[in-house]
C-alpha cells in the first residue's frame, strides 16, 4: 500500500483543552479501574488505527513493575514538524482537545476509531507524566509531558533509525486513580479481540509485574474469532460467515448457533467495542428475525394461523459477531467513549447485507435451516409457557401450592416500597431464622434456600420453573425471567445475596450469579444485585470487642489487645440476631458487595467455562488463573 503523507498540516484543531482533570467522568466514564483501563484503550486505539489503515503489522503493550504503560506501533509516526499554531504537531496532539489527523481527509485514515487528539490529550492530562517519541523520516525523536500535561518539554531530534512508528509511554495520576490496578486479563482479552478483527497484524501483550506474555496473530479473522466464542457449546452447524459493503461501510458477520438457550451478540466498528449495541446490532436482529420468519412461512413451517417467531426466539442460542469498519465522516457514537453507534445508515447498511445473504444461506443449506427452525419452535413454546408463568406471578394467581410454598419460605417486608425493600437470599433454615429475627422487617424481606440451587448455564426457562428453589425467587422478585424480565418491575431495590464464608457458600454464591447473570441480567447492570460480607471472628476482652473480615486485620487486633478471648463464625446460623444485624444487615453498619459487569464478553466467557460441561477449558482456565501456592 502507497504511504500517504501524514504530517502538521494534516492536523486540524477543533477547540481547546477544557478542564479534563476537573471533570474526567465526562471523557473516560469514571476514575475508578475501568477510567484507568480507558486511558489504556485510547492510545492502543490511536495505534490500531494506523493498522486499520495499512500502516505497520506489529503492536506491542507492555505493563511496568511501576505500572507504568507502553504501547508501540509500526506505523507512520506521530508527525512532529510545525503545526500553523506555531506549535510542533506532536505537542498540538497530546495537548490540544479535539486536534487530530482523523478530521479531515488530508490525514490518511479511511476509518478510525478513536479520535487521534482527543484520546491523546485527554490520557496526558490525567497523568503525571506521558512521553512520546516518534520513529519518523529516519530519527527518532522525543517529548515528555509532565503535570497534567501543565509542563511540557522541548521536541527533541534524537539518532538515526530506519524504524517507523510511535512509542507513548504514561504513568497514570495516583491523585486521580486511586490504587490503580491494571488487569493483565481484562487487557489481554481486549487486545485478544483485535488480532481476532484485525487480521494479519501481530500484536504482543508484557507484564513485567508477573513476568508473562502473550502473542496474538490470526489470519482468518471472524472465523477463528467466532469459534473462539462459542467454543464452550455445543454448534449447530457450521459459522454463517458474511462479508460484503454497502453505502461505503464494510460489514463483517458471523453466526454460529449452540446448543445453548442464551443469545450472545459481540458488536464493533473500527475494532471498538460497542457494548452498548447501537444501529449495526438493531440491523443485524432485524434481517436474522425477518429473513428465518420468511423462510419458515414459505416452507410451510409457520402455518397462516400462526403467529410469526420473535426475535428472543430466533437469537436463543446463537453467538452474533458483527464488525463495521466506517468512514470518519459518516461515524456517529453516542458519547466520548463510543460505547453506542448511533450511524443511521449503518441500520440500513447491515439490514440490507445481511438479508441478501442470508437468505441464499438458508435455502443453500436446507437440512441446517430446518434443525434451526425446529429449535426455534422449541423456543417459542417455552416463551409462552413463561409468559402465562409470569402473568399468573404478577396477578398474585400462582395456585394454592405455590402460594403455600411461598408463604413457607419467604418472610416478606412489611411495606410495599420497590424502591426501598431489600431481598435477603439466605443459606439454610438456620441462618434464615437468624435473619428473620434480626431484620427490619419493615423493609428487609428473608428467603432461606433449603435446596440445591440449580446450575442454570444449560437450562431452559422452563426447567427454571421446575426448580423449587428458583421458582420461587423469580416469583418474590416478581419481575418476570428470560428475555420476558422487566427491571421496573422488581419487587426489590436491593438483592442480598447473604451465604457462609466457606466453599459451599461461596459455591451458592456462584450458582445464584450464574442465574441472575443469565435470566435477570438488568438486575446486575440495574447495580441490584449484592454480596453480603458477613464477620470471619470476633475478637474481644472485658474492655472492647470487634468484628473481624480478614485474617490481616484478626492479626493486628491480636497484636494490639491483652488477653482477648476470639469467635470463629463458621456460619451465619452460628450468629444470633442481633450479630447478625449488627456486622451484615443493618445499612447503617453492613459492608456490601455490589455485582458489575465490567466486561460482558469476558464474564459470559467465564461463566461458560467455569459452569459448563467441558472440563477441559475449566482445568486450563483454574491452572491459568488460580494460585495453589500456600493452599494445604
Amino acid at each position: 500500500m502507497s504511504q500517504k503523507h501524514y504530517d502538521g498540516s494534516a492536523i486540524q484543531i477543533l477547540e481547546g483543552l477544557q478542564a479534563v482533570r476537573k471533570r474526567p467522568g465526562m471523557y473516560i466514564g469514571s476514575t475508578d479501574n475501568r477510567g484507568l483501563h480507558h486511558l489504556v484503550w485510547e492510545i492502543l486505539d490511536n495505534a490500531i488505527d494506523e493498522s486499520i489503515n495499512g500502516y505497520g503489522k506489529e503492536i506491542s503493550l507492555t505493563i511496568e513493575k511501576d505500572n507504568v504503560i507502553e504501547i508501540i506501533d509500526t506505523g507512520r509516526g506521530v508527525p512532529i514538524d510545525k503545526h500553523t499554531s506555531g506549535k510542533s504537531a506532536v505537542e498540538v496532539i497530546y495537548t490540544v482537545l479535539h486536534a487530530g489527523g482523523k478530521f479531515s481527509e488530508s490525514g490518511g485514515y479511511k476509518t478510525a476509531g478513536g479520535l487521534h487528539g482527543v484520546g491523546a490529550s485527554v490520557v496526558n492530562a490525567l497523568s503525571e507524566w506521558l512521553e512520546v517519541t516518534s520513529y519518523k523520516d529516519g530519527y527518532e525523536y522525543t517529548i515528555r509531558f509532565e503535570n497534567g500535561g501543565s509542563k511540557i518539554g522541548r521536541l527533541k531530534k534524537g539518532d538515526k533509525t530506519s524504524k517507523t512508528g510511535t512509542k507513548v509511554r504514561f504513568l497514570a495520576d495516583r491523585s486521580i486513580f486511586e490504587n490503580p490496578h491494571y488487569s493483565y486479563s481484562y487487557i489481554k482479552q481486549r487486545i485478544m479481540e483485535s488480532a481476532f478483527l484485525l487480521a494479519g497484524i501481530t500484536f504482543k501483550l508484557v507484564d513485567k509485574r508477573n513476568d508473562v506474555s502473550d502473542t496474538f496473530l490470526y489470519q482468518d479473522g471472524i472465523e477463528s474469532f467466532i469459534k473462539y466464542l462459542a467454543e464452550d457449546h455445543t454448534s449447530i452447524g457450521k459459522p454463517i460467515l458474511i462479508k460484503d459493503d454497502h453505502s461505503k461501510i464494510h460489514i463483517e458477520v458471523a453466526l454460529q448457533y449452540t446448543d445453548d438457550y442464551n443469545e450472545a451478540v459481540y458488536s464493533y466498528v473500527n475494532l471498538v467495542r460497542t457494548k452498548d449495541g447501537g444501529t449495526h446490532e438493531v440491523g443485524l436482529k432485524t434481517a436474522l428475525t425477518k429473513i428465518i420468519n420468511e423462510f419458515a412461512r414459505k416452507n410451510g413451517l409457520l402455518k397462516d394461523k400462526d403467529k410469526n417467531f420473535e426475535g428472543n426466539d430466533v437469537r436463543e442460542g446463537l453467538t452474533m459477531l458483527i464488525a463495521l469498519s466506517i468512514p470518519e465522516n459518516l461515524l456517529e457514537f453516542e458519547g466520548q467513549t463510543k460505547g453506542k453507534l448511533g450511524t443511521p445508515i449503518a441500520r440500513t447498511a447491515v439490514e440490507s447485507v445481511v438479508s441478501e445473504h442470508l437468505t441464499y444461506y438458508l435455502e443453500e443449506n436446507r437440512d441446517f435451516t430446518i434443525s434451526v427452525i425446529k429449535k426455534i419452535q422449541k423456543a417459542a413454546q417455552a416463551r409462552e409457557s413463561a409468559r402465562k408463568a409470569r402473568e399468573l406471578a404478577r396477578q398474585g394467581k400462582r395456585g394454592r401450592k405455590q402460594d403455600a410454598e411461598l408463604s413457607g419460605k419467604l418472610a416478606n417486608a412489611q411495606t410495599k416500597n420497590a424502591k426501598r425493600n431489600e431481598l435477603f437470599l439466605v443459606e439454610g433454615d438456620s441462618a434464615g431464622g437468624s435473619a428473620k429475627q434480626g431484620r427490619d422487617s419493615r423493609f428487609q424481606a428473608i428467603l432461606p434456600l433449603r435446596g440445591k440451587v440449580l446450575n442454570v448455564e444449560k437450562a431452559s426457562v422452563e426447567r427454571l420453573y421446575s426448580n423449587t428453589e428458583l421458582n420461587t425467587l423469580i416469583h418474590c422478585i416478581g419481575a418476570g425471567v428470560g428475555p420476558e424480565f422487566e427491571v421496573e418491575d422488581a419487587n426489590y431495590d436491593k438483592v442480598i445475596i447473604m451465604t457462609d464464608a466457606d466453599t459451599d457458600g461461596a459455591h451458592i454464591q456462584i450458582l445464584l450469579l450464574t442465574f441472575f447473570y443469565r435470566f435477570m441480567r438488568p438486575l446486575i447492570d440495574a447495580g441490584k444485585v449484592y454480596l453480603a460480607q458477613p464477620p470471619l471472628y470476633k475478637i474481644y476482652n472485658k474492655s472492647q470487642e470487634h468484628y473481624v473480615y480478614g485474617e490481616t486485620e484478626l492479626q493486628e487486633l491480636r497484636e494490639s489487645m491483652k488477653k482477648y478471648e476470639i469467635q470463629r463464625f463458621k456460619g451465619l446460623g452460628e450468629m444470633n440476631a442481633d450479630q447478625l444485624w449488627e456486622t451484615t444487615m443493618n445499612p447503617e453498619t453492613r459492608v456490601l458487595l455490589q455485582v458489575s459487569i465490567e466486561d460482558a464478553h469476558l464474564a459470559s466467557k467465564t461463566i461458560g467455562i467455569l459452569m459448563g460441561d467441558n472440563a477441559d477449558l475449566r482445568k486450563d482456565w483454574i491452572n491459568e488463573h488460580v494460585d495453589f501456592d500456600g493452599i494445604e
